[in-house]
């Protein structure tokens, strides 16, 4: 799987705005500041294709991203507490409207920061997408920040916490690009499976 290019399309504040491609949807989500800005990036090969941030929070809207096979949706992250209780329930309603319409969505891409635990947000998404038959893949980032040998070990403890295989928790690190192959071969099956 090679993307050749991506570009921004538009962002979606309500429902009405939410789009409905013909090419099959992925969806990045997470936690706040867990890195979905930096793997956009990362799958582009663009810098600032999506906005990064040191302040987390930043993603208020579901942002659409075009990468000429599929489209991929950035959610808006969950979990940030210097947010205001009316901001997160906001947040949470365009979560679940979202995901109301399950049938546009290819697959999830579920980010975890891999040093740490998943959070209980983090198990709660993962639970929601179990419910819903949603299909998703946990990409455990910033793997760059560990070595080689406490990369397996923090994969292993991340798919036991979510109660996953190993092979559906990728680490990748968009730093060093590490795990970036693995994942765009996903990509390509995610794109192969919805064309059969």
């Amino acid at each position: 799987m090679r993307i050749e290019r991506a570009r921004f399309i538009t962002s979606a504040a309500r429902e009405d705005q939410f789009l409905d491609p013909t090419m099959p949807v992925i969806a990045v989500c997470g936690k706040s500041n867990s890195g979905k800005s930096t793997l956009i990036n990362l799958l582009a090969n663009q810098k600032n294709l999506a906005k990064t941030s040191a302040s987390p929070g930043r993603t208020r809207l579901v942002n659409y991203f075009d990468f000429g096979q599929f489209v991929l949706a950035d959610l808006p992250g969950y979990g940030y507490a210097a947010v205001s209780k009316e901001e997160k329930a906001k947040w949470a309603r365009t979560l679940d409207k979202f995901f109301e319409k399950k049938e546009r969505i290819a697959h999830v891409f579920l980010l975890s920061d891999i040093r740490r635990d998943p959070s209980e947000d983090d198990l709660q998404m993962a639970a929601f997408l179990n419910y819903h038959i949603i299909p998703f893949t946990v990409i455990a980032t910033k793997s760059d920040k560990l070595s080689r040998m406490k990369v397996k070990e923090r994969v292993r403890a991340v798919a036991n916490a979510f109660g996953l295989g190993m092979g559906n928790v990728f680490a990748v690190s968009g730093v060093s690009g590490e795990g970036k192959e693995a994942l765009l071969n996903k990509i390509g099956e995610i794109i192969q499976n919805g064309a059969e």
